[in-house]
């Protein structure tokens, strides 16, 4: 069995961010970094005791960044010199401070309440539209209750099945 570090990843692209939906590039970021195991340098800049080690490191970690924006966006943050500078610069340049966030988190929220299903429609379709709003806001730290997402699907399910859905409700069995 290969290491996680081996071939096996040097194949995988990174993932690259155009200034489009930042909180789930940061999620495959996250995981990108952790693979090649310099999310720590993305993260902390912390100080690696052998120097030669820690400068290769922390020049990987930075090439990493690099390599997964734009080239609007790395003209932006070249000037940056360490990873976890870039890091912060696009963390709040693209995710906003807590006000924002809060914002984002309540338009979503919005935007869920006022989905609704449509007759031509497919439940599938519906439902993962349902399911990407639900896992953008817990990208954003904010978790939209599960119930909220089972109830959601129940009201938007054809007449025929009510009676399944009322055995449901009279259960409480949502999941």
């Amino acid at each position: 069995m290969k290491e996680l570090g081996s071939s096996n990843l040097s194949v995988l692209a990174p993932p690259v961010f155009d200034r489009e939906n930042y909180q789930a590039w940061v999620v495959r970021m996250q995981v990108y970094t952790e693979s090649y195991d310099y999310w720590e340098v993305v993260k902390q800049n912390y100080e690696i005791k052998l120097y030669k080690e820690g400068i290769i490191r922390k020049v990987k970690a930075k090439a990493y960044l690099y390599a997964t924006v734009s080239l609007a966006i790395f003209n932006t943050i070249m000037v940056f010199r360490s990873a976890k500078e870039i890091w912060d610069y696009l963390k709040a340049e693209y995710q906003g401070d807590e006000r924002i966030k809060s914002m984002k988190v309540l338009n979503l929220i919005k935007k869920f309440k006022r989905l609704h299903k449509k007759e031509s429609k497919l439940i599938k379709e519906y439902s993962d539209k349902l399911i990407d709003i639900a896992n953008m806001v817990r990208v954003l730290e904010t978790d939209l209750f599960d119930g909220g997402l089972v109830q959601k699907r129940l009201v938007s399910v054809a007449e025929k099945y009510e009676a399944t859905i009322a055995s449901l409700e009279n259960t409480k069995d949502l999941t």
